[in-house]
């Protein structure tokens, strides 16, 4: 029996320690998505967001400098809906092997860590929010051969920063989530309906955070059709009672604060 009852406590302690690994998340809900849209395109004022605020889920924004006089009025009232403006730097710097003036390997770690600045400040005329959220330009954490991630930790000027990934980024280690590479699933070109509820649904059974990573809804480029688009909202709705639809900041914010011990 003695034999028994030591197993038993070895049993109950490896599954409370198990179970403590896990966030509970906010009214009972089993999992989370964070629905994210980069680059500050066209569609997403015009699609995205009013089919997002007809199910009344908020969505983030990665902005970059091309909101302009037009634009700007629209994403300052999509801000004061609730939805998120995040950092996606001003000029966009990627890895480019033609003749780019934005080429990402021209960029020290200073001038990228300004630019990011220049964006904030940008963001806060537009939102007034002082604080913004950020994702990689083309989900590349170097410029100039160097790695900036600890650089932009240090500088503190962003507290959490999505990076790329596939449909395999479902998070469940908030442990050691670093919160500037916080992974998401990247969609290609015409990513089926079926293919996003997918990713959705491996969320829910692992019970953790799922960010999507969308580019042009219905128009622009890296297009998911306005349909596909829909029909994942409207599965994110139905299943609204275990799924919280929030955005990266508030959903960040959550998961640090209340990430196991």
């Amino acid at each position: 029996p003695m034999k028994k009852l030591t197993l038993l406590i070895l049993l109950f302690s490896y599954f409370t320690v198990q179970a403590q690994d896990k966030i509970t998340w906010p009214n009972h809900k089993k999992a989370v998505i964070v629905l994210t849209y980069d680059d500050a395109l066209h569609s997403q004022l015009n699609v995205a967001i009013p089919q997002l605020d007809s199910v009344h889920f908020k969505g983030t924004f990665f902005l970059t400098g091309d909101i302009n006089s037009q634009t700007i009025p629209q994403w300052r009232k999509a801000s004061k809906k609730g939805h998120e403006l995040a950092n996606h730097t001003v000029f966009h710097p990627c890895f480019s092997t033609d003749d780019n003036p934005m080429a990402s390997e021209h960029y020290t770690v200073n001038r990228i860590l300004h630019e990011i600045d220049v964006m904030n400040n940008c963001l806060f005329a537009v939102d007034g929010k002082a604080m913004h959220t950020y994702a990689y330009p083309c989900t590349e954490t170097h410029v100039g051969g160097k790695d900036y991630v600890d650089s932009l930790r240090k500088y503190g000027n962003v507290k959490f920063a999505r990076i790329g990934g596939d449909i395999n980024a479902v998070i469940t280690d908030f442990k050691h989530l670093d919160p500037l590479k916080v992974p998401s699933y990247g969609l290609e070109d015409h990513t089926s309906a079926d293919k996003l509820i997918d990713f959705v649904k491996k969320v829910q059974a692992a019970g953790g955070m799922g960010i999507l990573m969308f580019h042009g809804v219905g128009g622009d480029y890296i297009t998911t059709s306005a349909q596909a688009h829909r029909k994942l909202l409207a599965y994110l709705k139905e299943n609204q009672k275990d799924i919280w639809v929030t955005t990266f900041q508030q959903a960040m914010d959550y998961a640090i604060a209340n990430k196991p011990k």
